[in-house]
């Protein structure tokens, strides 16, 4: 078992990570929860980690990838990540066209990432929505808890919409971990799905800590999935253990769960995920369709 206090990855981190995809049969991975964005904001958001922000707490949160651009994107080679996103959210109006136009650009010269793109509630959203749907985007990504925001706003029901008659996934941090924000939660969830219910949400983290609950909205929508993000791993379990009782609907749902990470801003090694996937001994064919066959049939890879 890997410690999350284990220090930055090195080439025997990738061997190990081969070793992985050796035993369960994974020609490559397919990550979608990884966090490319314009430098400066990516510096941003790891001094907030530093500095313990209000949504982080108390917890020790050291950023274990703070390498350069081209060399995290190296990294996931090195590791066997056959794509992985941009994930990259506004936490105030007027920054999400610019995130959206910047994400384009990233993926135009980085061919094995799904291109990504982002909303905040605000007059204009379905406009340049659309806009990013009709250049390519293939992956959105929304931020409740940073941004604060009701995802059930009015102001975003048609960019819901759009993305809904698009197909477009749309990984949302939505739960109320590491800390509950004012519209975190499944309730805000469940209203956005009631208006929307082929809305095609990835629930982030797994929906930590109502875990349950974002559960049983994949069950009840058969376009809801969810992806591990930092789920099960040591750092989590210690303040936010997923219940064991729990384990038999993620098993049921083991075509709608995807592999998630949050590389680069992880507090352990990128291969302590996969560890703890497989330590929950789900089957090789569960595991095998979360670290790539799910994703790869929903975005057609």
């Amino acid at each position: 078992m890997n410690d999350h206090r284990t220090a930055p990855a090195t080439t025997s981190e990738a061997e190990e990570i081969r070793l992985f995809r050796e035993r369960h049969g994974l020609a490559g991975l397919i990550d979608v929860h990884t966090h490319f964005m314009p430098e400066r904001v990516l510096h941003k958001v790891w001094n907030y980690f530093d500095t313990n922000g209000p949504l982080i707490g108390d917890l020790e949160w050291p950023i274990t990838y703070r390498q350069e651009e081209a060399e995290r994107t190296a990294l996931l080679r090195e590791f066997g990540v056959r794509s992985f996103t941009s994930m990259l959210y506004p936490h105030k109006p007027g920054m999400a066209a610019w995130l959206n136009a910047w994400a384009a650009d990233f993926a135009r010269r980085t061919p094995d990432c799904l291109r990504t793109a982002t909303l905040f509630p605000e007059p204009g959203v379905e406009t340049y929505v659309r806009a990013a749907v009709e250049a390519g985007a293939r992956v959105f990504k929304a931020h409740v808890q940073v941004g604060g925001y009701d995802p059930a706003d009015e102001l975003l029901d048609g960019a819901w919409g759009l993305l809904a008659d698009a197909g477009i996934p749309v990984v949302i941090h939505c739960g109320s971990g590491p800390a509950p924000g004012k519209h975190t939660g499944p309730g805000p969830v469940a209203r956005v799905l009631a208006r929307h219910p082929r809305l095609r949400l990835i629930v982030a983290h797994m929906g930590m800590p109502e875990y349950e609950e974002f559960a049983g909205l994949a069950e009840r929508y058969g376009e809801v999935r969810l992806d591990t993000t930092m789920a099960f791993t040591d750092f989590t379990e210690r303040f936010m253990p997923f219940p064991p009782k729990a384990l038999p609907r993620i098993a049921a749902l083991g075509d709608r769960v995807l592999l998630g990470t949050d590389f680069p801003n992880i507090p352990y090694p990128y291969v302590h995920q996969l560890h703890a996937l497989e330590r929950l001994e789900l089957g090789e064919e569960w595991l095998r369709a979360v670290c790539h066959d799910n994703a790869a049939s929903l975005f057609d890879l």
